[in-house]
């Protein structure tokens, strides 16, 4: 079994206030997580209404297609909206779970 994580940097220039960036949260990752079936959280500060890092995790008995999966959805987050900006993204390995 893998793990394979990727933490998600998000930079939302039409974000006005915190409601704009709670909104922009909850519908990116109810996206990825019914498109893709995988874990997704909403990591970091609340109080920069401007930055969002979330977090994604799968579970594969392959850690290429623990990879794949990955990869997948970072490009499915640059290519979906054009209100977010992709400003870095980290993909982990956790192998011999």
């Amino acid at each position: 079994m893998t793990i394979g994580f990727c933490r998600l940097e998000l930079y939302l220039p039409a974000a006005a206030s915190l409601k704009d960036r709670r909104q922009v949260a909850r519908s990116m990752t109810a996206r990825i997580r019914n498109k893709f079936n995988v874990a997704v959280a909403e990591l970091g500060d609340d109080r920069q209404w401007r930055y969002l890092t979330i977090g994604i995790c799968s579970l594969s008995n392959d850690s290429r297609h623990a990879n794949e999966i990955l990869s997948r959805v970072v490009s499915y987050v640059e290519e979906s909206r054009d209100d977010i900006e992709l400003l870095d993204y980290a993909t982990e390995m956790i192998p011999g779970v």
